[in-house]
């Protein structure tokens, strides 16, 4: 097996999952940068106070990139299939 036929496909999803993932990511980070420093200001040391900002801050980026991601994930799976197709022979 060729392996050019495995190695795309992977490279595609690790792609694809740092845009998909990446985001939200950031987002969580950002806001528990913030958190943090807001509680090292007001000297609250509560670890569960960050929790539901980050929460939101999640679901809204969830929520601003939801097209993206299904367009996305959308046109790989389509490409996945057309490789498993053209790969036998079908």
């Amino acid at each position: 097996m060729d392996s050019e036929l495995i190695a795309a496909p992977l490279r595609q999803t690790l792609l694809l999952v740092a845009e998909l993932g990446g985001p939200p990511l950031l987002a969580a980070l950002a806001v528990g940068v913030v958190m943090s420093l807001l509680q090292a200001v007001i000297q609250v040391q509560e670890p569960t106070l960050a929790y539901l900002p980050k929460v939101i801050a999640i679901g809204g980026v969830l929520a601003l990139t939801a097209s993206f991601a299904a367009a996305s994930l959308t046109h790989f799976a389509r490409a996945i299939f057309d490789a498993v197709v053209m790969a036998g022979g079908g």
